[in-house]
C-alpha cells in the first residue's frame, strides 16, 4: 500500500504540489500517494489529526496554516525555529511530529543552482517582513552576501526582525533612496493583488537579479524590474519545485532531480 502525503491549505485546489511529487515519485521509484486537504480556517489540527488517523505520513503546509503547523509540531528544526513557521510536517514512528521549513533552501537553490546567480558578496534587498520573508532570511545570510536589507511598508515590522537576525539592515521604502542592489527579492503579497511596492527607480544595480516569489504570470514587480534595468528577472516556480524536493528528501531520504520537473512546468 502506498504511503500517503498531502498538501494542506485554504485555498488548496490551485496547488501544483501533487503534480510535482508525483513526478518525484516516478523519477525515484518511491511508492507514494499525494493529495490535497482543504482545511477550514480554525480547523487545521482536526484536519491533520484525521489525515494521520487514516495513515498519512506527512504534509506540506501552505497559506494560511504555516504558523498553525509550527505550533502543531512537537519537534522543530533550527531553520523552522528561526522562521517561526513550518511548511513541512513529518509524522515520525515514535509519535512525534517534526516541523521544518524548506522555503529558504528552495529559494537559494533556485537562484544559485538553476539561475546560476551567486549570492556571496552581493547586496541583497528583501521586500516584505512577513512569514515569507522571515523564512528565507537565514538561508540568504548563510550564502555570505555583502549585505541583506529588509524593506517593508511598515518600517517597524522590518526593524523588529533584527532581534532574531541582527546581521540584517532594515528600513521603510523611503529609506532606499540612492541605494542600489545586486539582488532584489519580492516576498510581499503585492503580486497577489496586482500591486507594486514603492520601489525607487535606481534600485537595480548593473547586472541585477529581480526575483518574485509568485509564479505563473508576469507580475507588476517583474514588469517594473524589466523596465528599470534588472538583467535577470525570475518568478518563484523554481523555488516551489526546489522546496518540494527538500520536503521529499525529509520524508523519503531520497533527493529527486529538480531540473526535469521544472522543465515540464516551464513547457506547460
Amino acid at each position: 500500500m502506498a504511503d500517503r502525503y498531502a498538501v494542506i491549505g485554504n485555498p488548496v485546489e490551485h496547488s501544483k504540489s501533487p503534480l510535482i511529487h508525483a513526478e518525484f515519485a516516478r523519477q525515484t521509484g518511491q511508492d507514494i500517494e499525494y493529495g490535497r486537504i482543504l482545511a477550514p480556517i480554525g480547523g487545521f489540527a482536526d484536519s491533520i489529526g484525521a489525515f494521520r488517523a487514516e495513515g498519512g505520513r506527512g504534509v506540506n503546509v501552505t497559506v494560511p496554516f504555516k504558523e498553525d503547523a509550527y505550533l502543531y509540531a512537537t519537534r522543530r528544526t533550527q531553520r523552522a525555529e528561526l522562521a517561526h513557521a513550518v511548511n513541512t510536517l513529518h509524522f515520525l514512528a515514535d509519535g512525534n511530529v517534526l516541523g521544518d521549513t524548506t522555503d529558504g533552501v528552495g529559494l537559494v537553490r533556485d537562484i544559485v543552482g538553476n539561475l546560476g546567480f551567486t549570492l556571496r558578496g552581493k547586496r541583497i534587498l528583501l521586500m516584505g517582513a512577513g512569514g515569507a520573508a522571515r523564512g528565507v532570511i537565514q538561508p540568504l545570510l548563510d550564502e555570505l552576501p555583502a549585505s541583506l536589507m529588509v524593506v517593508n511598508r511598515s518600517a517597524d515590522k522590518a526593524l523588529a526582525l533584527r532581534e532574531t537576525f541582527p546581521a540584517i539592515a532594515a528600513c521603510g521604502y523611503d529609506g532606499l533612496g540612492g541605494q542600489s542592489f545586486d539582488v532584489v527579492i519580492n516576498a510581499t503579497a503585492s503580486s497577489l493583488n496586482n500591486d507594486l511596492p514603492p520601489l525607487p527607480d535606481g534600485v537595480f544595480a548593473h547586472g541585477a537579479l529581480a526575483y518574485d516569489m509568485m509564479y505563473g504570470r508576469e507580475t507588476p514587480f517583474m514588469r517594473f524590474a524589466r523596465e528599470h534595468g534588472a538583467a535577470v528577472v525570475a518568478d518563484g516556480l523554481g523555488m516551489l519545485v526546489e522546496q518540494a524536493a527538500e520536503s521529499f528528501f525529509i520524508w523519503r531520504g531520497v533527493r529527486p532531480e529538480t531540473a526535469p520537473v521544472l522543465a515540464i512546468f516551464r513547457a506547460a
